[in-house]
């Protein structure tokens, strides 16, 4: 048996290759209505542009048919219909190909080339978090779930700034984000000296005051990089501040000194230099212009500044219904926290925030519901939120309590199994290699392993790709992981109970498989599984 792993992507492009010259005609189907008859399709209206009167050479329709590639799913039937070229897989050899190895779908797709290194900038977290507004702890989240990604994905990340606020690290550790802390500030000397000679007077014969060095002349830099760069046209002239230098200082430490340890293909170097990193400043609108300023300055006054850039801007926050309320992220926290209280008080009885056995779920789950929400809204747009109590409701189906909660329902589906396996009511489980896949034949089977085990690599994939040219950043986990909660809710509240043991395992492995998907999509974004809710 081939052991290479399945991919769509594999799939639609041998898909489209074996039709000939041309763009893209095959899609992937999704919909639960067209997949009972059907896995892709290459849309009559599609054909029409490719082939005379859309007919499809009878000698195109058996190489489909016989279509075979690496990581090409195998082909069951291919035929013409009403709505284009259907294709149709063979489902049993699937399941079989895709069960018979998890692990490998739990995992990037393409892995990253070994050193590539990313310097990932976050200036929100120089605040503390009491004057940490929602745009702000927008990006912190956003920079966070990147960096899980991209270390996925096998890249050096390198996290600036180290947080040396103390009450900002607490909070952090509170929202599961993962950044270093510091208690030293890089040393802004050298910068100091550059800047000092390109500063010019023109402070009008007026004295400056403490912690302001001068104005540097912008302009002609932003003239160099030209329009496509991006560049706000009324970047003109830049306030050099001392503290302007400090961050400068440890954007710099930090792109020329990386840890010994932080990527096998670094070890031992410890002056890497600007070659093939890039730096990535996430950042809200708020403060993207003076961002700008920064990137040029830094352009200005090193020789050997980090050429590729990218600044990832993340568009406001709204509280709906209520315009021009301020609300810190602490606050917000808060808020969300005493929610999720409240409705487990009224779904189980009794004061279970005082409860120690429920106070880590309950700090899970309401991180679990401020990240669903900032992140499920791509990056650069506008996020509104809703406050109301039904964002924190398991039984809502787009919340990141609602996947929590699903969480839970397949870690007792397991421990149930193992229950009953200790006491003698059920067989161990046998070696996947005797399992029956032509078992698995019930549509919401099938739906999840076509739309969520299968894809999940390429999911993975696509989240870490950071295109300097593109303005913003392909988040998708978020609406994948509730997608596949209300998958495995519909499936799980539905299937019916094996007769057979042969056919329990078959299911229980496909479970696995849904169970190893979700835990490595919390992952990406910092959350732990949970057992009960």
């Amino acid at each position: 048996m081939a052991t290479r792993r399945l991919g769509v992507g594999e799939t639609l492009g041998a898909l489209n290759a074996a039709l000939g010259p041309g763009g893209p005609v095959w899609i992937k189907e999704t919909r639960t209505r067209h997949l009972r008859s059907r896995d892709f399709l290459a849309p009559h209206r599609a054909l029409q542009a490719r082939f005379d009167d859309g007919q499809v050479p009878e000698h195109l329709l058996h190489a489909l048919a016989c279509l075979q590639g690496p990581g090409v799913a195998p082909v069951l039937r291919c035929a013409p219909t009403p709505a284009g070229l259907s294709l149709q897989l063979q489902r049993s050899a699937v399941f079989e190909r895709v069960l018979s190895a998890v692990a490998a779908y739990a995992t990037p797709a393409s892995p990253a080339s070994l050193g590539q290194r990313v310097l990932l900038h976050c200036p929100a977290l120089r605040s503390s978090p009491c004057a940490l507004r929602l745009s702000q702890l927008r990006t912190v989240l956003v920079a966070d779930h990147l960096a899980r990604a991209l270390r996925a994905h096998g890249v050096c990340v390198r996290l600036v700034p180290a947080v040396r606020d103390p009450h900002m690290l607490t909070f952090l550790q509170q929202l599961r984000v993962d950044w270093p802390a510091a208690s030293e500030r890089a040393s802004s000397h050298t910068l100091r000296s550059h800047a000092l000679e390109e500063l010019t007077s023109a402070n009008d014969g007026r004295t400056l005051s403490p912690g302001i060095l001068g104005r540097l002349c912008l302009k002609e830099l932003v003239e160099e990089q030209g329009r496509t760069a991006g560049y706000d046209p009324n970047l003109d002239n830049c306030l050099v501040t001392e503290d302007l230098l400090s961050v400068l200082a440890e954007l710099q430490e930090a792109l020329w000194h990386w840890p010994e340890d932080s990527h096998p293909g670094l070890a031992g170097a410890s002056d890497t230099g600007t070659g093939g990193c890039l730096v990535v400043h996430v950042v809200s609108c708020e403060e993207e212009f003076q961002q700008q300023k920064l990137d040029l300055l830094w352009q200005k006054l090193v020789d050997k500044a980090p050429l590729r850039q990218k600044h990832l801007i993340c568009g406001p926050v709204k509280v709906a219904g209520a315009p021009g309320t301020l609300m810190t992220a602490p606050e917000y926290y808060e808020f969300r926290h005493t929610q999720v209280c409240k409705a487990s008080a009224l779904k189980h009885g009794g004061d279970l925030a005082q409860d120690p056995a429920w106070t880590e779920i309950f700090g899970v789950l309401s991180v679990a519901t401020i990240k669903f929400e900032m992140l499920s809204t791509a990056p650069q747009s506008q996020l509104f939120l809703a406050l109301a109590d039904s964002s924190i409701s398991t039984k809502g189906t787009k919340s990141g309590t609602f996947v929590m909660y699903n969480c839970a329902r397949l870690a007792t589906l397991f421990e149930s199994y193992k229950c009953s396996m200790e006491q003698g009511l059920y067989p161990t489980f046998p070696p996947v290699s005797s399992l029956d896949f032509s078992l698995l034949h019930d549509e919401g089977e099938w739906l999840l392993l076509f739309n969520s085990i299968l894809p999940f690599p390429d999911l993975l994939s696509r989240t870490a790709v950071l295109d300097c040219t593109a303005p913003g950043l392909h988040i998708a986990i978020c609406k994948f992981l509730v997608q596949l909660s209300m998958d495995f809710s519909s499936y799980y509240n539905r299937e019916p109970r094996p007769h057979l043991f042969g056919q329990m395992f078959v299911r229980l492995q496909l479970l696995r498989a849904v169970r190893e998907v979700l835990h490595t999509g919390l992952a990406m974004l910092g959350l732990p599984p949970l057992s009960h809710i």
